[in-house]
């Protein structure tokens, strides 16, 4: 059986809004924290902390949430493979 993809509707003003919120965490020392040791969520991989980006692991644009719960350090390689799926959706993550 195939899996349904989680869908939510969400608007430009919402989208706009957690992009924000989300430019808020990346300048304040908890995000700083959470990538200092500069490691990827997603595999584990080394890289300096200035080259790992802001991952939402629900994305925004499925409901996700600019949230300390729902943002996690990625290298840019796997942010970019991932996209807009939810890990579990993700098959290089699984």
């Amino acid at each position: 059986m195939d899996a349904v993809p989680f869908l939510v509707t969400v608007s430009d003003e919402e989208i706009r809004r957690e992009r924000n919120k989300a430019r808020e965490l990346r300048a304040g020392q908890w995000w700083k924290r959470r990538c200092s040791a500069g490691l990827c969520h997603y595999c584990g991989k080394k890289v300096p902390a200035r080259a790992l980006t802001m991952d939402h692991v629900v994305p925004i644009i499925r409901g996700g949430k600019s949230a300390k719960g729902n943002v996690v350090p990625a290298c840019k390689e796997c942010n970019t493979k991932k996209k807009h799926s939810l890990p579990m959706e993700w098959e290089e993550y699984k």
